[in-house]
């Protein structure tokens, strides 16, 4: 693209560039490039990395059993207020994680929520509330993805397989979820990501204590709160390239494959 538009945008392009890399730079000038990887060895900190990846993960894929249903009928059905509804189910990707974590702390303080602490399983500062937390993060982010991954898949392929005599059911999942695979699996990725890097509703309805609820996150901040810099930016660091990591393999599943 050539003139002074082309010029604009390439500028603009280099700017946005310039102040991510600048985040990036940041943070490595001040540990050093060693220091990250020194960190990474040490107890404490692979405790953090295991419970943030057992967390996010679990989140994420119970997530996405309900994200998949939801999206899917999101993208079928036509009914007043499904815009208000859509609306609804994504409040936790753009709510205040700390309102977000008050929130989920109010539900258990209810007569049904008391219930489900005292005979079931405790939420509060444990950790299925830490996944519970998650899930809530993760899923917004899920079943917007997997809507518009089943509004791509056209429902006349749905009608034909009817039409040979398949279900609903049977349209749906040897049809629909099939072609909508890399969709789904980009669903669980973003998720995945968003999840092990959430702090705000974690730390409210968990807490932030050491060696119990310490996720990476959370351990940023007590790393913080005690002044061990080096180390917060190292976990800091550390987390970037996760979710760098967990974005190229959503750009390599949603890649055109050669016909």
């Amino acid at each position: 693209m050539r003139g002074w538009f082309g010029a604009l945008l390439l500028l603009l392009v280099g700017l946005s560039a310039s102040l991510m890399i600048s985040l990036v730079i940041a943070q490595v000038s001040y540990t050093g490039v060693a220091a990250p990887f020194a960190v990474l060895f040490q107890g404490d900190v692979v405790d953090a990395m295991e419970l943030s990846v057992i967390t996010a993960t679990t989140a994420a894929l119970l997530a996405l059993l309900l994200a998949v249903p939801t999206g899917y009928a999101l993208s079928r059905w036509e009914f007043p207020g499904r815009s208000l509804l859509e609306g609804l189910l994504v409040i936790p990707a753009i709510m205040s994680p700390m309102a977000l974590g008050v929130g989920l702390i109010l539900m258990f303080r209810t007569n049904l929520g008391q219930w489900v602490e005292d005979h079931v399983l405790q939420f509060v500062f444990e950790l299925p509330g830490m996944i519970f937390a998650q899930f809530f993060v993760a899923f917004a982010i899920e079943v917007l993805v997997v809507r518009a991954t089943f509004c791509a898949v056209s429902v006349r392929l749905e009608n034909v397989a009817r039409s040979l005599g398949c279900t609903p059911w049977q349209a749906f999942r040897r049809v629909s979820l099939p072609l909508a695979r890399n969709g789904v699996l980009a669903a669980l990725i973003l998720g995945w990501a968003r999840a092990i890097g959430d702090f705000g509703a974690t730390a409210t309805i968990a807490g932030a204590v050491k060696g119990k609820t310490e996720t990476m996150p959370i351990s940023i901040y007590l790393n913080l709160a005690t002044v061990s810099l080096d180390r917060a930016v190292a976990l800091s660091l550390c987390l970037i390239v996760m979710s760098l990591t967990a974005y190229l393999a959503v750009q390599l599943v949603l890649r055109p494959r050669p016909s």
